[in-house]
Protein backbone atom coordinates (compact mmCIF):
# COMPACT_ATOMS: atom_id res chain seq x y z
CA UNK A 1 0.00 0.00 0.00
CA UNK A 2 2.45 2.35 0.90
CA UNK A 3 4.51 1.95 -2.38
CA UNK A 4 1.24 2.37 -4.03
CA UNK A 5 0.81 5.68 -2.21
CA UNK A 6 4.38 6.86 -3.15
CA UNK A 7 3.86 6.09 -6.90
CA UNK A 8 -0.16 8.36 -6.57
CA UNK A 9 2.49 10.96 -4.91
CA UNK A 10 4.91 10.83 -7.76
CA UNK A 11 2.77 11.38 -10.13
CA UNK A 12 0.24 13.99 -8.96
CA UNK A 13 3.85 15.68 -7.96
CA UNK A 14 4.81 15.31 -11.38
CA UNK A 15 1.78 16.77 -12.99
CA UNK A 16 1.87 19.19 -10.38
CA UNK A 17 5.17 20.76 -11.88
CA UNK A 18 4.08 20.27 -15.46
CA UNK A 19 1.35 22.56 -15.22
CA UNK A 20 3.46 25.28 -13.27
CA UNK A 21 5.85 25.25 -16.13
CA UNK A 22 3.08 26.88 -18.08
CA UNK A 23 3.16 30.32 -19.04
CA UNK A 24 1.47 33.33 -18.38
CA UNK A 25 -0.61 32.79 -21.01
CA UNK A 26 -3.15 31.22 -19.21
CA UNK A 27 -3.55 34.81 -17.01
CA UNK A 28 -6.54 37.23 -17.42
CA UNK A 29 -6.54 40.55 -15.40
CA UNK A 30 -9.25 43.12 -15.24
CA UNK A 31 -8.50 46.74 -16.49
CA UNK A 32 -8.73 49.98 -13.97
CA UNK A 33 -11.98 50.38 -15.77
CA UNK A 34 -13.33 46.81 -15.41
CA UNK A 35 -12.48 45.92 -19.05
CA UNK A 36 -10.87 42.10 -19.33
CA UNK A 37 -6.80 42.11 -20.16
CA UNK A 38 -6.20 38.25 -21.49
CA UNK A 39 -2.58 38.48 -21.89
CA UNK A 40 -3.13 35.73 -24.37
CA UNK A 41 -3.81 38.70 -26.36
CA UNK A 42 -0.05 39.44 -26.55
CA UNK A 43 1.52 36.29 -27.39
CA UNK A 44 4.72 36.97 -29.37
CA UNK A 45 5.23 40.50 -27.56
CA UNK A 46 7.60 40.83 -24.54
CA UNK A 47 5.48 41.42 -21.15
CA UNK A 48 6.83 43.61 -18.02
CA UNK A 49 4.21 42.93 -14.80
CA UNK A 50 5.01 45.06 -11.80
CA UNK A 51 2.84 45.02 -8.40
CA UNK A 52 2.22 48.23 -7.78
CA UNK A 53 0.91 50.96 -4.68
CA UNK A 54 -0.02 54.70 -5.03
CA UNK A 55 1.55 55.64 -1.76
CA UNK A 56 4.42 53.85 -1.24
CA UNK A 57 8.05 54.62 -1.26
CA UNK A 58 8.71 53.36 -4.45
CA UNK A 59 5.81 54.66 -6.52
CA UNK A 60 8.45 57.21 -7.80
CA UNK A 61 9.16 54.34 -9.96
CA UNK A 62 5.70 55.09 -12.22
CA UNK A 63 7.62 57.86 -13.80
CA UNK A 64 10.71 55.29 -14.77
CA UNK A 65 8.03 52.61 -15.97
CA UNK A 66 6.22 55.04 -18.03
CA UNK A 67 10.15 55.78 -19.41
CA UNK A 68 10.83 52.30 -20.20
CA UNK A 69 7.07 52.13 -22.21
CA UNK A 70 7.55 55.41 -24.03
CA UNK A 71 11.37 53.57 -25.00
CA UNK A 72 9.95 49.86 -25.89
CA UNK A 73 5.97 50.41 -27.30
CA UNK A 74 7.42 50.56 -30.54
CA UNK A 75 9.69 47.39 -30.39
CA UNK A 76 5.82 45.49 -28.50
CA UNK A 77 6.67 46.09 -24.79
CA UNK A 78 3.96 45.43 -22.83
CA UNK A 79 3.65 46.61 -19.60
CA UNK A 80 1.35 45.68 -17.06
CA UNK A 81 0.66 47.76 -13.55
CA UNK A 82 -1.28 45.51 -10.92
CA UNK A 83 -2.07 48.09 -8.09
CA UNK A 84 -2.38 45.95 -5.07
CA UNK A 85 -3.22 46.77 -1.02
CA UNK A 86 -1.43 43.64 0.17
CA UNK A 87 1.82 45.31 1.41
CA UNK A 88 1.32 47.71 4.13
CA UNK A 89 -2.06 48.93 2.96
CA UNK A 90 -0.46 51.55 0.59
CA UNK A 91 -3.42 51.44 -2.31
CA UNK A 92 -5.66 54.00 -2.41
CA UNK A 93 -9.47 52.98 -2.09
CA UNK A 94 -11.01 52.99 -5.60
CA UNK A 95 -9.98 51.49 -8.57
CA UNK A 96 -11.38 55.50 -9.54
CA UNK A 97 -8.88 57.04 -7.46
CA UNK A 98 -5.80 55.14 -8.34
CA UNK A 99 -6.51 55.92 -12.10
CA UNK A 100 -6.48 59.31 -11.21
CA UNK A 101 -3.55 59.67 -9.13
CA UNK A 102 -1.62 57.57 -11.45
CA UNK A 103 -2.83 59.75 -14.40
CA UNK A 104 -2.34 62.66 -12.65
CA UNK A 105 1.34 62.18 -11.05
CA UNK A 106 2.78 60.17 -14.33
CA UNK A 107 0.51 60.84 -17.23
CA UNK A 108 0.93 56.88 -17.61
CA UNK A 109 0.24 55.51 -21.07
CA UNK A 110 0.22 51.68 -20.38
CA UNK A 111 -1.76 49.23 -18.67
CA UNK A 112 -3.07 49.65 -15.49
CA UNK A 113 -5.09 46.83 -13.75
CA UNK A 114 -7.83 47.01 -11.18
CA UNK A 115 -6.75 46.65 -7.35
CA UNK A 116 -5.82 43.25 -7.40
CA UNK A 117 -5.37 40.65 -4.22
CA UNK A 118 -1.70 39.57 -4.63
CA UNK A 119 -0.98 37.54 -1.74
CA UNK A 120 -3.38 34.59 0.53
CA UNK A 121 -5.94 32.41 -0.68
CA UNK A 122 -7.58 34.70 -2.96
CA UNK A 123 -4.22 36.08 -4.37
CA UNK A 124 -4.09 36.05 -8.29
CA UNK A 125 -3.08 33.18 -10.48
CA UNK A 126 -0.37 35.11 -12.02
CA UNK A 127 1.71 35.80 -8.66
CA UNK A 128 1.28 31.97 -7.86
CA UNK A 129 2.55 30.93 -11.16
CA UNK A 130 5.78 33.40 -10.50
CA UNK A 131 5.88 31.62 -6.83
CA UNK A 132 5.47 28.05 -8.56
CA UNK A 133 8.23 29.13 -11.52
CA UNK A 134 10.82 30.52 -9.73
CA UNK A 135 10.24 29.59 -6.18
CA UNK A 136 9.73 31.74 -2.62
CA UNK A 137 12.22 34.48 -3.65
CA UNK A 138 10.20 35.59 -6.77
CA UNK A 139 7.31 36.04 -5.23
CA UNK A 140 7.07 39.84 -4.06
CA UNK A 141 7.70 40.44 -0.59
CA UNK A 142 6.75 44.35 -1.26
CA UNK A 143 5.16 46.84 -4.15
CA UNK A 144 7.42 47.09 -7.22
CA UNK A 145 8.32 43.91 -7.55
CA UNK A 146 8.99 43.64 -11.81
CA UNK A 147 8.30 40.20 -13.50
CA UNK A 148 9.78 40.10 -17.36
CA UNK A 149 8.05 37.77 -19.41
CA UNK A 150 9.33 36.64 -22.36
CA UNK A 151 7.78 36.19 -26.46
CA UNK A 152 6.66 32.69 -25.25
CA UNK A 153 4.93 33.96 -22.33
CA UNK A 154 7.85 32.46 -20.06
CA UNK A 155 8.95 34.02 -16.78
CA UNK A 156 12.56 35.91 -18.38
CA UNK A 157 13.75 36.99 -14.83
CA UNK A 158 12.43 39.37 -11.88
CA UNK A 159 13.28 42.06 -10.01
CA UNK A 160 12.66 42.85 -6.15
CA UNK A 161 11.18 46.67 -5.30
CA UNK A 162 14.62 48.18 -5.37
CA UNK A 163 15.63 47.78 -8.88
CA UNK A 164 14.55 50.78 -10.44
CA UNK A 165 12.46 49.56 -13.86
CA UNK A 166 15.02 51.82 -16.04
CA UNK A 167 17.97 50.34 -14.41
CA UNK A 168 20.34 48.78 -16.93
CA UNK A 169 20.12 45.12 -15.66
CA UNK A 170 16.38 45.62 -16.41
CA UNK A 171 16.90 47.32 -20.31
CA UNK A 172 19.28 44.88 -21.68
CA UNK A 173 17.27 42.03 -20.50
CA UNK A 174 14.38 43.96 -22.67
CA UNK A 175 16.72 44.59 -25.49
CA UNK A 176 17.45 41.12 -25.70
CA UNK A 177 14.13 39.44 -25.78
CA UNK A 178 12.79 42.47 -28.28
CA UNK A 179 15.69 40.79 -30.64
CA UNK A 180 15.18 37.19 -30.03
CA UNK A 181 13.22 36.00 -32.58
Amino acid sequence: MKNILFFFYLITGIIMVNDASANAYKFNFKSVDGELIKLSDFKGKPMLVINTASLCGFTNQYADIEVLHKRYKKDGLIILAVPSNDFGNQELSTNEKVKEFCTTNFDITFLLTEITDIKGNNGHGFFKWIKEEAGFLAFPKWNFYKYLINKNGELDSWYASTTKPDSNKINQKIRKIIADK
